[in-house]
């Protein structure tokens, strides 16, 4: 889990930024971000997949029902929010 802001944003030296170096170094799975994310629903979403992981749920399904929380929630329900996060890798 790359929980900072933009780990998925490329440049010249890599397609998919510090997700993609990751991926490089022989990460099976990283969750990277696209762009500044708010501190505050990072939170509430990396508890949110983690949970969803314990539960044995796969990666990508994990991912999608954590964005949907945060959906669910007011003041979080604007894509800013659960839009950037990205699955590089495998999904299961």
């Amino acid at each position: 889990m790359l929980s900072a802001c933009q780990t998925a944003k490329g440049n010249k030296m890599s397609a998919l930024g510090i997700a993609g170096v990751a991926a490089q170094a022989g990460a099976r799975s990283i969750i990277a971000t696209l762009w500044l994310v708010d501190s505050k629903s990072s939170v509430f979403f990396i508890n949110e997949f983690y949970k969803n992981l314990k539960h044995g749920i796969p990666k990508a399904e994990a991912l999608r029902l954590a964005q949907i929380s945060l959906m669910a929630i007011p003041e979080y329900n604007n894509p800013y929010h659960w839009a950037p996060y990205l699955l590089v890798g495998s999904w299961l």
